[in-house]
């Protein structure tokens, strides 16, 4: 009784997740996705496989391995280009189509970073390849509001914010209901499980950072971050500038041997599960498709695989377009039809999320301050420049990577929680509410004509 009354909160948090999530999922929470790859991957690991055998019978962005025989008598395995007649092999060889005698068929893969494939392992031991994907999303999502909560207040007991806890509760349905998380959560799908996935391990990863009081579960949080979602990889700043806090460098008074000394134990806690993880996730990677550093991005069947060939997964000419998607789309107002739609990139971030606006003007700028806005610009960069925008969504999904970071940006800032503040949160809450609520399940909202990049940049 005692443990519940002083986490009557955080319990109250997660019921509250779980009604707002699974009134918006609706008869979605019974049945499987149209996307589940993290079912199929559970199951194909419980027979023993890493390879998805037999082939999918549904879902979008499957990796696809071709093996062929050469005319030499080879086996190779690898993929035809689209742009040139040429057969690109694992081990990073390019062999003319013509001196494929035969193909022997296609190998399935998920190329999606593995780690929320374990969320879905006992629906894949309950319903095998039909397991439902939507249920442990939507239960996941729930510990979202109690462990943001938990963050919050860790900041406050650091001296880092002057947030109440009434504000703190604000800053928490900002996060859960007030962002593009609320329409990703309530989707399951593929995508949408790994951006929730990685909300949950951001907020453990924070939690542990403050005051770099546990490097062990920070560098935990940070490795299984990064082999759910790979730009989040880049969160590490955080934890090392707040161990570089907490032990300062005095000029002149402090032995730099010292120094190093008492910094080296956290460190080393803090790196040791993240190399662990690393190590496990690159030999993941050589046993289906020979590359440590390969997920199996190289190998998507999507309609982009022309444009990869040609710039790469990562290039500077994406960066014009996804700078738009992520800060200048609106909504449109179309002529006839509905009062408003948006395009299959989404909305602009501030459109979603209008109290990030006063990240702006903050008013206190601790310490944390500077580690935060580190932290995300080295998580959001590598997704500018990457050849998706995140289509399709209803808002830039890809912030998701560092949305957490913002919402503990706003707790920083010292900005007072009055009226505007809470109009603003107010605000995001009803336009995710229409996202969460139309989002995949009424399209006459959304404009999905055209390719894939619409008219922000054309290649």
């Amino acid at each position: 009784m005692g443990w519940l009354q002083a986490h009557r909160i955080h319990i109250a948090l997660f019921v509250v997740g779980l009604v707002g999530y699974g009134a918006l999922a609706g008869d979605r929470l019974f049945r499987q996705s149209s996307d589940p790859h993290f079912v199929y991957q559970a199951d194909a690991w419980l027979n023993g496989k890493v390879a998805i055998d037999p082939p999918p019978a549904r879902g979008d962005d499957w990796c696809k391995v071709e093996t062929v025989v050469l005319r030499d008598g080879r086996t190779v395995r690898g993929r035809r280009f689209q742009t040139r007649p040429v057969f690109r092999t694992t081990d990073g060889d390019f062999i003319p189509l013509a001196d494929i005698a035969a193909s022997k068929g296609h190998t399935f893969y998920v190329s999606f970073p593995a780690v929320p494939t374990l969320l879905m392992m006992p629906a894949a031991l309950a319903g095998g390849r039909r397991g439902n994907d939507v249920l442990p999303t939507i239960l996941c999502a729930a510990l979202i509001l109690p462990l943001a909560f938990a963050t919050l207040r860790r900041i406050a007991a650091a001296g880092q914010s002057q947030r109440s806890v009434s504000d703190d509760l604000w800053l928490t349905a900002a996060l859960a209901f007030g962002t593009v998380l609320y329409f990703a959560a309530v989707q399951g799908r593929v995508w949408f499980t790994a951006h929730v996935v990685g909300v949950v391990l951001a907020l453990g990863y924070a939690w542990a950072s403050i005051e770099a009081r546990r490097p062990i579960l920070a560098g935990i949080c940070l490795g299984l971050a990064a082999v759910t979602r790979t730009p989040m990889a880049f969160m590490f700043p955080l934890f090392l500038l707040e161990c570089l806090r907490m032990h300062p460098l005095a000029p002149g008074t402090d032995d730099r041997k010292a120094w190093l000394r008492r910094i080296a134990r956290p460190a080393l806690a803090f790196a040791a599960p993240v190399v662990v993880i690393a190590i496990a996730a690159a030999a993941y990677n050589v046993v289906r498709f020979g590359e440590p550093a390969e997920f199996g991005h190289s190998y998507l069947h999507v309609r982009q695989q022309a444009q990869m060939e040609q710039y790469g997964l990562f290039d500077y000419r994406y960066l014009a377009r996804n700078l738009a998607v992520a800060f200048t789309l609106l909504p449109e107002l179309p002529e006839k039809g509905p009062f408003a739609q948006v395009s299959g990139h989404g909305l602009a971030i501030w459109v979603t999320t209008p109290a990030f606006l006063l990240l702006l003007w903050p008013r206190a700028r601790p310490a944390l301050h500077r580690a935060l806005w580190i932290t995300v610009a080295l998580v959001a960069i590598p997704t500018f420049f990457y050849q998706n925008s995140g289509w399709v969504q209803f808002g830039y999904r890809f912030s998701l990577d560092y949305t957490v970071f913002l919402i503990l940006l706003l707790a920083v800032g010292g900005r007072p929680f009055g009226w505007g503040t809470r109009a603003l949160v107010g605000l995001g809450i009803v336009i995710n509410l229409f996202g969460a609520w139309s989002f995949a399940t009424h399209p006459t909202y959304y404009r999905l004509g055209g390719d894939a990049y619409g008219t922000v940049v054309r290649h």
